[in-house]
């Protein structure tokens, strides 16, 4: 619910019931928990007493957690160098890397010896995030870090001085109308010294600091893509642990932004995806259908034809790098993790920057309440931020996406001179112009795409893929996918747009459908909604408005 909207149930039933601590922590994934374990290792090293709070929207730790992922493990070396001892679930080192470019029919195999460091995997692992973070979150708990799943982020709470102090969690019990039912519960206030937004890609809570603060001013416009994974079970005699596959090309035309992974765990498993940049020009472009589209490619699909799909899931990616960057600290708290766009595109990793920023915060943080400060600005952090191996890191590979953002052919050329010949070091930054909202063109001026009907054995319909995500949502509960102006849908978006949201959405949500009276209307079914975030961010008009649905709705992934 909106502040607006639950200012009414305050003044009838409030005041709301408050909780204290040093430090509280929207967002328990791998930047959240990360803050977590780092402070209290601080405060048990320097024999202090740090609180410190996590508050997890998803019913479990991991729930909402959904990522390639080949993960880095410099970070988590740091953070707890014993994590093989302690049993971190990296199982898989990678064994072999292949990039493969796709035409239709065929592909070319790029030699390794070409491929630029970023495309290199030798010393990472393929996890399931969410299963590392699971682990994480039990490291949190046995060094006295209180972890609430369940609870979801749905305020900020400021003091009078512009300051944030602390977060209120969401009301329990509302009616879709906003009636207060037999089960209604007030949210709780929970105050804090400093408080950091660890939500992910496209925070809601985070997206109202930037705006607030202005922390987005001088820097460019935030760019996303949107990542559609699935995971399989597949013929033993197809898999080989370790393997790494990428691929660019086909099915994408050659100038939209994109490409898959196909990353091979232990017990014969494979997590499949695709990845599709967000600043996409044509509203008739289903990013779900170009990923069912390429698992028929001949060089893919002899992996699946014997398997069988276990889980399914999406989510938003932020990439635009660090000349997209926000200010990442405001009066009272931080950004950290991929709510800051901390995501390395290049390498296509976000867990161990995730791991990273939650120790600086923590270092900066631990500094400042030693020193008896609360609510100010942790300049200590944005300062060595700037001299990590992170930030060099992402420095390094600030040119890639503007670069493939140019077109496949010019791009990859270019991306192999910026970062095999000039490793990195170009005296140019290339920008974002535009927002990917603004990069929609009008429906008229594209070609409709059609695509092939789902087979049910290696292409799935979009609701068969809700269905084995586990999203649920209580259905009476107000409906978190909201419109600023009901009638924009119909009069702009699809009058001009051709509908575009019935297409971006990986889930089902939005559905275009005749009345009896054979006028038009979007029917949105919020219970099929997977967090991903894409509508938030793809709306031509900025129209919709993602906000926290009731704690525990959502997906919940199982090895995701």
């Amino acid at each position: 619910m909106t502040q607006s909207q639950t200012q009414p149930l305050l003044e009838q039933y409030g005041p709301r019931e408050t909780m204290e601590y040093d430090v509280v922590i929207v967002g328990g994934g791998p930047a959240g928990l990360s803050a977590a374990i780092r402070l209290k290792k601080l405060a048990a090293e320097n024999g202090r007493e740090v609180s410190v709070c996590v508050l997890e929207k998803g019913g479990e730790l991991g729930a909402h957690i959904l990522s390639g992922a080949v993960m880095d493990p410099r970070a988590l070396s740091e953070l707890i160098p014993n994590w093989k001892e302690l049993g971190a679930p990296l199982n898989t080192a990678v064994t072999e890397d292949r990039f493969l470019l796709l035409s239709e029919t065929g592909a070319f195999q790029t030699p390794n010896w070409m491929l630029p460091e970023c495309f290199k995997n030798h010393g990472n692992y393929v996890i399931s995030l969410a299963n590392v973070v699971r682990w994480l979150g039990q490291q949190a708990e046995a060094a006295g870090v209180e972890i609430f799943p369940g609870f979801a982020a749905a305020e900020i709470l400021y003091s009078n001085a512009d300051t944030v102090r602390g977060v209120a969690t969401g009301n329990m019990g509302v009616s879709r109308d906003g009636i207060p039912t037999n089960a209604f519960q007030l949210g709780m206030e929970l105050q804090a010294k400093y408080t950091l937004f660890a939500e992910g890609s496209r925070g809601h809570l985070g997206k109202q600091l930037i705006t607030k603060f202005k922390l987005d001013q001088g820097k460019d416009p935030q760019s996303y893509a949107l990542g559609i994974k699935e995971l399989w079970e597949i013929d033993p005699k197809m898999h080989q642990a370790g393997l790494v596959i990428h691929t660019a090309g086909w099915p994408l035309n050659n100038d939209t932004y994109g490409g898959s992974f196909l990353y091979h765990l232990e017990n014969n498993q494979v997590m499949v995806g695709y990845v599709v940049g967000l600043a996409y020009e044509n509203p008739y472009l289903s990013p779900y259908e170009e990923f069912q589209r390429y698992k028929t490619h001949p060089k893919i699909r002899p992996f699946f034809e014997s398997g069988k799909r276990i889980a399914y899931g999406a989510r938003a990616i932020t990439a635009g790098g660090l000349q997209s960057l926000p200010k990442l600290i405001f009066p009272g708290g931080a950004l950290i993790g991929c709510e800051a766009g901390l995501l390395n595109m290049s390498r296509i990793k976000g867990s161990h920057a995730a791991i990273k920023s939650g120790m600086l915060v923590a270092d900066a943080i631990f500094e400042a309440l030693s020193s008896g400060r609360q609510h100010d600005e942790l300049r200590h952090y944005s300062h060595t931020f700037e001299q990590s191996w992170l930030h060099d890191e992402l420095h390094k590979a600030r040119n890639v996406k503007p670069w493939l953002s140019k077109g496949l052919y010019l791009g990859a050329a270019m991306v192999g001179i910026d970062q095999l010949i000039l490793r990195g070091k170009a005296p140019w930054t290339l920008h974002h112009e535009l927002s990917d909202h603004e990069h929609l063109k009008l429906a008229a001026e594209c070609p409709p795409i059609v695509y092939p009907k789902p087979d049910g054995k290696l292409t799935f319909d979009r609701l068969s893929s809700v269905f084995i995500s586990n999203t649920n949502h209580a259905e009476d509960q107000p409906i978190h996918l909201t419109l600023k102006d009901t009638a924009v849908p119909i009069s702009i978006n699809l009058a001009k747009y051709a509908g575009p949201e019935a297409r971006y959405c990986p889930a089902g949500v939005y559905e275009f459908i005749k009345t009896d009276s054979g006028t038009d209307r979007l029917q949105i079914n919020a219970q099929n909604c997977v967090h991903c975030k894409t509508c938030d961010i793809k709306d031509p008009t900025q129209n919709i408005v993602w906000v926290v649905p009731e704690g525990g709705g959502g997906p919940n992934y199982p090895n995701m």
